[in-house]
């Protein structure tokens, strides 16, 4: 095996990637990721294979080896990505969003908004056990309702990705709280009841930060908000059968259909609905080249692919039910796609090895012990762009540091999920903070300061190992 290199050595691609990051934002700003932050990623890749190459004999064959199995790694997520920007386009254009926004802004009241949407998505997502699912579809929607009754994007979206990935930590459906647990050989509802102790806090906390933020917003929806209810009535026709589509949705989710069936039949039943409930609009997308059934085609196969703007007579409502469909997803994917060139560089010239090590020699304490696990967490999120390696490479990096301290596993495997598994989407070029920037349609860092949970919960599982509360050592608690 390959010696590690120094560790000052193996920080240079990582600050000259932080640094080519701060440059693009600055110039770019909410066009950061739109080419410029993958030519960041690309430039610290080949800087850090250069090095490999120079000091620690890494050959391209060992790079090309790598690049294969990372790339094979994400094969799966990027169809996931291409299925739910056809899914938000289906379910956009065939009522079904539409519907829940109109009825979504007669329940839900502006000043119980945010809380709301918070509580809603962490009870969908607990149900469903997938932030992302939670996020495509009851996520979309909310989105709608808050803009309409003047909340920030930032705050909405802030409300929905806190509440999705409470849901999707303590889920026994969810496949990070799966891998988190089983990696580390913790039973699965020993480690989702030890997360309580830190996780329930830390949405309490959440919930009552968007509560004072609905009481500061007022008690009164803006005055056009019944002027875009009517507007949406007018556009679409907004049938009760609409609500088989996520009724449907929602029963193969709870039978465990695998994602990538549910999204493909989800989508589907959205297309049927379109040209039974809305062949108007699809005739509208299609233009006037086609007619009859040959024009609805391909209206649907254009919603479906590309992107679709309609004319609701509103231009804020017109932004909002824009879609953009299979191709909106693209720039994602080209993103991830550069994140992971950057990944796998960083793993196979062993800098990522060598920055761990460092960290591990900091460890003294049951305090050092934990922060240094959710830093190492985090830090592998940033560089390896994927939470599912992340959370295998912290579980096995620590997992022996644990036992050799008469710590039990429980410890390292919540403290594995209160780093990883939430704040990988607060990270623009990880693969969960470009799903859900793309799904929502608010850039990372807008909605980043307003994902209370997602960042609190690495400071509470720190917070709690400083107090020795419910530390587990041996066979009790400490």
């Amino acid at each position: 095996m390959k010696s590690l290199p120094p560790i000052w050595l193996a920080c240079v691609p990582l600050v000259l990637l932080v640094a080519l990051i701060a440059c693009v934002v600055s110039v770019f700003g909410d066009e950061a990721l739109s080419g410029a932050s993958q030519i960041a990623l690309l430039v610290a890749a080949a800087c850090c294979v250069t090095i490999g190459f120079f000091t620690h004999r890494i050959t391209w064959q060992d790079f090309e080896k790598a690049l294969e199995e990372k790339i094979s790694g994400i094969s799966q997520a990027i169809i996931i990505l291409l299925l739910i920007g056809a899914l938000g386009s289906a379910w956009m254009v065939s009522g079904v969003v539409p519907m829940l926004i109109y009825y979504g802004l007669d329940i839900l009241h502006p000043t119980w908004f945010l809380v709301s949407a918070c509580v809603i998505c962490a009870a969908v997502s607990v149900m469903t056990g997938s932030s992302w699912t939670t996020i495509a579809t009851i996520g979309v929607a909310l989105m709608g309702i808050g803009r309409t009754q003047g909340f920030s994007e930032g705050w909405i979206a802030g409300a929905i990705i806190s509440g999705a990935y409470f849901g999707d930590k303590i889920s026994p459906l969810s496949d990070t709280t799966v891998l988190a647990s089983s990696t580390v050989g913790t039973p699965l509802f020993t480690h989702i009841h030890y997360m309580m102790y830190t996780t329930v806090p830390t949405f309490v906390i959440t919930l009552i930060v968007f509560m004072v933020a609905g009481f500061m917003q007022g008690t009164e929806a803006p005055a056009d908000v019944e002027y875009v209810r009517q507007a949406l009535a007018g556009t679409f026709s907004l049938s009760p059968w609409l609500l088989l589509v996520p009724v449907l949705t929602a029963y193969m989710i709870a039978r465990r259909m695998p994602s990538m069936v549910v999204l493909f039949l989800s989508t589907l039943l959205g297309c049927i609905f379109a040209v039974i409930f809305q062949g108007n609009l699809l005739e509208q997308i299609a233009g006037d080249d086609f007619t009859g059934v040959a024009q609805r085609f391909r209206g649907t196969m254009i919603l479906v692919s590309g992107s679709t703007s309609l004319d609701t007579g509103v231009d804020s409502l017109n932004e909002l039910v824009a879609t953009k469909g299979m191709s909106g997803m693209l720039g994602t994917i080209w993103l991830i796609i550069c994140a992971i060139v950057f990944g796998a560089a960083m793993t196979v010239t062993r800098m990522v090895d060598s920055i761990m090590q460092g960290v591990l020699r900091l460890v003294r304490n049951t305090v050092s012990m934990v922060a240094s696990t959710s830093l190492v967490g985090i830090f592998l999120n940033v560089v390896t762009a994927d939470q599912y390696l992340s959370i295998i490479l912290t579980s096995s990096m620590f997992k022996d540091t644990y036992l050799k301290n008469g710590y039990e596993p429980c410890l390292l495997s919540r403290t594995t999920e209160d780093a990883v598994t939430v704040t990988s989407v607060l990270i623009p070029w990880n693969t969960c903070g470009m799903t859900q920037s793309s799904v929502l349609g608010v850039s990372t860092l807008a909605y980043l300061p307003y994902c209370f949970f997602n960042y609190l919960s690495p400071l509470m599982t720190i917070f709690m190992a400083g107090i020795g509360y419910k530390i587990k050592r041996g066979g009790g608690s400490s």
